[in-house]
């Protein structure tokens, strides 16, 4: 048995190397090679990989390593000026309070889902996942601001939905008193999460500075400084999965936004001396991606896929096409945007391995409590994440270059996939901080 589980793990981890290497090889995004390597080699495809058999330890690994890519990505968010934080702001809150109930509406109507569910799948599905954004971003090799928002989206949105996702199915479940205590729930989580984070990234970076003070009077540069930045990694991974497993333990799903916010301080206080730190964090964040992808993907089924029939493509559809006017009212008061950075803002969003894991986790919950349409809901959120991963991966590159958004290309595809997708990050290019 014990052999069968590490060859699960070591398959995936090969499915996702492979798919790594073919898009660094044809200039293909990653993202979409892994998710599509995921399902071959999964339930949909050979069936060589179940995850299932994992049992429960799958379960805190997955949010390890989730916990792992938001804390790099609140990391590396840089929000320059006043005018840029009030636009990804303002882009949130138009998704929370337009978004959620527009692609609940959908759900129902076209998916056939009930209400309940339905508004649990708009909480999953609102969310843009920075560990798909990141990378395509990176390829499409966009200018700052418009970057740094869709970046920034992906990152705010990604927590609040999984806190979300989670008090909606427990007012589904009927663990709730009402939506009073729902709302309240939410807040407390949200809340809760962000101010541990904050908390932990202060200590954190407090004790980072003080371990590189104490490493340089103790030897000053050379042999000393690589074993500076294996204690500073070491110290880091242990703040965090500390801080994400007490999170989860204290407040179920507040780990997520406590990542996240620990990541932005760290990134804020540390800054260009945590440039070392920031790369080997970015590197196993892309190892983390590099599993999950495939491993999450291969849990798909046909059985859950093909119930959902027209309908279920039609909510998708529907769901990528009705970003056009919510970036359109979320731009109004944003003049540093112009009309091409919006049309390409609005076809930009796709969702990634946090809604694929909260999809997982709410459907086991689901069938444990014997309420139908736990499958049918996972179904369509992986759907979701195949249909938006899949055309806007592919769609991208080109609708940027029709928009002249995007800098000539260089000499060689594979170049341009090593600027741009994950695994150039396991290489020290040229010209590279």
């Amino acid at each position: 048995m014990r052999e069968r589980l590490a060859l699960i793990w070591g398959s995936a981890f090969f499915a996702g190397s492979l798919a790594q290497a073919a898009a660094w090889l044809t200039g293909q995004p990653a993202v979409v090679l892994l998710l599509g390597m995921g399902l071959l080699v999964g339930h949909a495809g050979l069936d060589l990989v179940r995850p299932e058999a994992l049992g429960d330890g799958l379960e805190p690994v997955v949010g390890l390593l989730v916990s792992l890519v938001l804390f790099d990505g609140g990391l590396n968010l840089r929000l320059a000026g006043r005018e840029l934080q009030r636009s990804a702001l303002r882009l949130v809150l138009v998704r929370l309070v337009v978004g959620l109930p527009l692609t609940s509406l959908f759900a129902h109507r076209l998916a056939g889902l009930p209400w309940s569910l339905s508004l649990v799948y708009g909480a999953i599905a609102m969310a843009t996942g920075p560990t798909v954004v990141t990378p395509m971003v990176r390829q499409l090799r966009l200018a700052p601001k418009l970057a740094q928002l869709l970046e920034a989206e992906g990152l705010l949105l990604e927590p609040v939905s999984a806190v979300l996702g989670l008090v909606l199915l427990q007012l589904t479940l009927g663990d709730l008193g009402g939506w009073q205590e729902a709302a309240s729930r939410l807040l407390l989580r949200l809340g809760g999460g962000v101010g541990l984070g904050l908390l932990a990234g202060l200590v954190l970076s407090e004790a980072l500075g003080q371990l590189g003070t104490v490493v340089a009077a103790k030897s000053g540069a050379g042999p000393a400084s690589a074993e500076a930045s294996g204690l500073e990694l070491q110290l880091t991974l242990g703040v965090l999965f500390l801080l994400f497993s007490g999170c989860e333990a204290l407040l179920p799903e507040s780990g997520l936004p406590a990542a996240v916010s620990a990541g932005v301080v760290v990134g804020v206080r540390l800054d260009a001396a945590a440039s070392q730190l920031d790369e080997l964090i970015r590197q196993l964040a892309m190892l983390a991606i590099t599993v999950l992808f495939p491993l999450l993907a291969a849990d798909v089924s046909w059985a859950e896929l093909s119930p959902l029939g027209l309908g279920g493509l039609a909510c998708v559809l529907a769901l990528m096409l009705a970003r056009w006017p919510l970036i359109l009212t979320a731009a109004v008061g944003i003049p540093s945007l112009d009309w091409r950075e919006k049309a390409l803002l609005s076809w930009i969003a796709p969702r990634g391995i946090v809604t694929a894991a909260v999809a997982s986790l709410f459907a086991l919950e689901l069938d444990r409590a014997e309420v139908a349409g736990g499958g049918v809901l996972k179904g369509l959120v992986f759907l979701t994440i195949l249909m938006t991963v899949g055309l806007q991966g592919f769609t991208a590159p080109w609708l940027a270059r029709r928009l002249g958004l995007t800098p000539p290309e260089p000499g060689q595809g594979a170049s341009a996939a090593l600027e741009g997708d994950p695994v150039s990050r396991a290489q020290d290019l040229p010209g590279e901080g």
